[in-house]
């Protein structure tokens, strides 16, 4: 018996229960409170309430290093259309769509095991349960703000991956995932008759200039070795029925995904002076923000190496470095605050073809999976800093 089979029933369980009673970011109250009883029943558990929803479970206090080991805990505003599921959410509009339920479930199996072997643990272990990690501003951010973690030596996390086969585990230095950034704009024209538009001011052309030149800024811009992304998402302009009229107003907004500060600050730029002088070329005014989500989570260099050779010696020949993810991921409060390593996961169910990219609302996961992310957690734990050298 592997030491996960001992609580293998108790993170299933754990698992599908949040599955069936989702909460959304900053609402998470009765996930709290339902993890808060679990581990005050742990008599080696100090629990500790860091916000409203979210909780830290210590094991070991006053020894070693202080390690952090994180699991969000919130869902998704996406109606569920699992239905053979029997642990299907019972929250209408709303279900875990990412993965966080096992996360949460994973790192509350983990608790157990330190509960039942604090012996092992040379080091202060903090089991962090993060709520509203889905929206900005985060809930990595709030936690961090409170100064609990600014002397932690040390932070891991990992995501489950369902489209990537479950065994394998993606482990990167540097940028894990990207700066997650967004903008809208507004242009202000002037409006009239289809038939007379050089008494105009046509915004939808400025629009449509703007979207083909931030196009440039990319592939003529940006070093082609750093991965960057601008998708222009939404574009409202006119009115249907009055086909013959000009606007006046139209609006724009999309997302900018970096995975250099460099990059991010150059495209923030670049998009302003783009409008401008667009605007100003036609006599338009406009309106326009950048608003800068979350940073990208940037993998300790050592420390990611110390965490490849503890998932090589759990999993050989089942590591893989994929490229950055271009999602945002708000772990990053933690990256940029002390040496951290996130990874991925993969969770991928058997039957491709059953497949579908989180936060679909048929998003499935292998529970298989859970055991190499119980592993992860607890051999992270108590291997991290055994090599004096580390």
């Amino acid at each position: 018996m592997s030491r996960y089979d001992q609580y293998k029933e108790k993170v299933i369980v754990y698992r599908r229960y949040m599955h069936e009673h989702p909460e959304l970011s900053f609402e998470e109250y009765e996930t709290a409170k339902y993890i808060r009883q679990i581990l005050s029943a742990l008599p080696n558990c100090k629990v500790i309430q860091l916000t409203e929803t979210s909780t830290v479970a210590v094991f070991n206090e006053g020894k070693g290093k202080k390690i952090g080991l994180r699991a969000d805990i919130d869902a998704l505003p996406v109606g569920e259309e699992c239905d053979h599921l029997e642990y299907k959410s019972r929250a209408e509009g709303k279900m875990h769509a990412c993965g966080h339920d096992g996360h949460a479930a994973i790192l509350l199996g983990a608790a157990h095991y330190f509960n039942d072997h604090s012996e092992r643990l040379a080091n202060e272990i903090h089991c962090i349960f993060q709520h509203a990690e889905e929206l900005i501003p985060g809930g990595a951010r709030e936690m961090v703000a409170t100064g609990y973690f600014d002397d932690f030596d040390f932070i891991y996390g990992h995501h489950l991956w369902a489209i990537m086969d479950t065994g394998l585990i993606d482990i990167k230095s540097g940028p894990a995932s990207a700066n997650s950034d967004l903008y809208e704009l507004t242009i202000q024209g002037k409006g009239g008759h289809s038939s007379q538009p050089h008494l105009c001011i046509d915004p939808i052309v400025i629009g449509s200039q703007f979207i083909s030149a931030l196009q440039t800024i990319t592939s003529r811009q940006i070093d082609p070795y750093d991965s960057a992304v601008i998708s222009n998402t939404v574009f409202q302009a006119g009115v249907v029925g009055a086909e013959n009229v000009i606007p006046e107003k139209i609006l724009l907004k999309g997302s900018v995904r970096t995975t250099t500060d460099s990059a991010r600050s150059l495209i923030e730029s670049q998009l302003k002076n783009m409008i401008d002088h667009l605007c100003g070329m036609y006599g338009a005014s406009y309106d326009f923000n950048y608003i800068r989500g979350y940073d990208a989570v940037i993998n300790d260099d050592k420390m990611t190496a110390e965490v490849r050779k503890i998932a090589e010696g759990l999993y050989p020949g089942k590591i893989i470095t994929e490229p950055p993810m271009m999602g945002g991921e708000d772990f990053s409060a933690f990256s940029r605050l002390v040496p951290s390593v996130y990874t991925f996961i993969g969770s991928g169910l058997k039957d491709e073809e059953s497949r579908h990219p989180h936060h679909h609302p048929r998003f499935e996961m292998d529970e298989e999976s859970f055991e190499i992310g119980f592993e992860m957690f607890v051999e992270v734990a108590e291997q991290i800093f055994s090599n004096e050298a580390c």
